[in-house]
């Protein structure tokens, strides 16, 4: 077929000189009138067939010499830069960078800069691009988010609750796609309802993508495909589940890097649910970002966080029944030590703070460094002349970590 006349043979060298090492650059036909709609690999019944086969007519992508697709094909990320520049042309929107490991010979140099004006395509830290990396799925997501300027209209994570492994999503890539999923540019197949965030986007993965971009902007018209994520338009029915005794929950503390308090003090505390928990059926019970409301209080000579109330992403409360395991650990703070040195990055219960007053001699702790910005003036006295004192030391991404001591019944929406 690529020999049928001087067109397509010169089209054909194209392809063969945007060959470089390890990497096949895609071939983006210059005029769509001629462009290859039917490829000997992709057949009518295949899942994405209609995708490729719109997208091939309109130029963004094409087929390689052989008359072959690949839909399977892994693509890097210098390729997905060049699909995108064909499917969204637009005016820069900031300033164009050199890459590091982008020669200014690399076949897709033009192409990723331009990517990176028009805000659909960034680097990384050192100034790098790695156009020959293979591009996740979740990447390409957020590029065309990005690319397009949308952003989530809803909460994100009730968005994200959608998919059975929504707790793989990365942090940087969760608003971008709920937006991508409110605008109905995810295509999962086979099973719509798992993402898989982070495996590679494939050929044909890609196009299906590129292709719902266009219809969300109004540039091409929908296919029907069992396979697209409906966006949330109306509001589930919600689901009664039951958290079972014993489930552990993963927790973060944004504040401070360690927690100070003496064994016999008790401190207000909120954490922050670090990971998802999902049921063993893939449903998203506790949602990443949720928090956990409660105490740090004495406990067999130390100090145990006692949770009060469960707080989830779309604002519904429970009281739960969930404690850490109790914390010993101690650090000695020794009369004439800075104070400096104890507080970074640390926020202290009011005794502790009390206490490294007392013996340090410091009387400067600020309010905003102890938990729930308690008063310490009338607990200095309970450490006057006491020449050390041992603190609990708390690590809160560690040590606080949860278990449910009793089953919690929540309603999924």
């Amino acid at each position: 077929m690529f020999a049928l006349n001087r067109w397509q043979s010169g089209t054909a060298a194209l392809m063969a000189l945007s060959v470089t090492v390890g990497t096949v650059a895609p071939l983006i036909t210059a005029a769509p009138a001629f462009a290859q709609t039917t490829f000997s690999d992709v057949q009518s019944n295949y899942w994405a067939a209609q995708f490729i086969q719109q997208l091939s007519q309109r130029g963004v992508i094409a087929g390689f010499p052989d008359g072959s697709f690949r839909p399977e094909e892994a693509v890097t990320r210098a390729q997905f830069a060049a699909m995108v520049n064909k499917a969204f042309p637009k005016s820069p929107q900031r300033q164009a960078i050199s890459f590091v490991d982008v020669p200014s010979n690399y076949w897709a140099s033009s192409a990723i800069q331009q990517a990176y004006t028009i805000g659909f395509l960034s680097g990384y830290p050192g100034n790098r691009f790695e156009p020959n990396q293979a591009i996740p799925r979740q990447q390409v997501l957020v590029s065309l988010s990005n690319g397009l300027a949308y952003s989530p209209t809803v909460n994100t994570e009730t968005t994200l609750q959608y998919f059975n492994d929504a707790f793989s999503i990365a942090d940087y890539a969760r608003s971008p796609i709920a937006a991508a999923t409110e605008k109905q540019i995810v295509v999962n197949y086979p099973n719509v309802k798992f993402l898989n965030p982070t495996a590679t986007a494939t050929r044909a993965q890609v196009a299906a993508f590129i292709y719902q971009a266009l219809v969300s902007s109004n540039q091409a018209s929908a296919i029907n495909s069992p396979y697209i994520v409906a966006g949330q338009t109306t509001t589930p029915t919600p689901i009664s589940v039951t958290i079972p005794q014993g489930t552990a929950i993963p927790v973060k503390y944004d504040k401070a890097e360690k927690i100070l308090v003496t064994k016999d003090e008790s401190a207000p505390l909120t954490l922050t649910v670090a990971q998802s928990v999902v049921t063993q059926e893939g449903s998203v019970v506790i949602p990443a970002g949720s928090q956990v409301v409660g105490q740090l209080k004495p406990a067999q000579g130390g100090s145990q966080f006692i949770a009060e109330k469960l707080v989830l992403t779309t604002g519904q409360e429970y009281q739960i029944n969930a404690t850490s395991e109790v914390i010993t650990k101690t650090e000695t703070v020794n009369k004439g030590t800075n104070t400096g040195t104890i507080i970074k990055n640390t926020v202290l219960g009011a005794g502790a703070a009390a206490a490294v007053s007392a013996v340090t001699g410091d009387r400067a702790i600020a309010t905003e460094e102890v938990l729930g910005g308690a008063g310490i003036g009338a607990l200095i006295g309970l450490f006057f002349g006491k020449n050390s004192v041992d603190l609990i030391a708390i690590d809160p991404d560690t040590d606080l970590q949860m278990t449910v001591n009793q089953s919690l019944l929540v309603s999924l929406r």
